[in-house]
């Protein structure tokens, strides 16, 4: 499977995983395309070709593990919670570690409010992965 961030997963690959290898490139990845879903869903999309969080377009932790739950809906179906699992991830606060992780590299920031109870069980991901789930169909003109 290609990166979807080649400069950005060589960063992560040097800076990060040699220290924290709990979770996968792949979740990194994610949170980071995370972010970008959850900023245009709340109507502050990023500029183009920065692929890194900035100030004014910062969202919360509680915003950005609900674009992580409609991204990995989206792309992943009911196989979400599977993936995720692959990756390492298995609760909210893991996200949280990977967002501290990416901050700390600066690849993300954080203000002064933001903290990693943020992401302390939010929710349950099996629940939020599973339970609920529509497959949603375009209708044909």
């Amino acid at each position: 499977m290609p990166m979807r961030h080649p400069g950005i997963a060589e960063v992560i690959q040097r800076e990060i995983l040699p220290r924290d290898g709990r979770f996968a490139l792949e979740a990194y990845e994610f949170v980071l395309d995370a972010w970008q879903h959850s900023s245009r869903l709340l109507g502050k999309p990023p500029p183009k070709g920065k692929p890194v969080e900035t100030p004014e377009h910062h969202v919360s932790g509680r915003q950005l593990l609900d674009g992580i739950r409609d991204l990995a809906l989206r792309e992943y179906g009911l196989l979400a919670r599977t993936v995720l699992a692959r990756w390492g991830v298995h609760r909210t606060d893991d996200f949280g570690d990977i967002v501290y992780n990416l901050i700390d590299a600066n690849m993300m920031s954080r203000t002064a409010e933001d903290t990693r109870a943020d992401f302390h069980a939010v929710y349950d991901l099996d629940e939020a992965l599973t339970q609920h789930y529509e497959i949603k169909l375009e209708e044909s003109e």
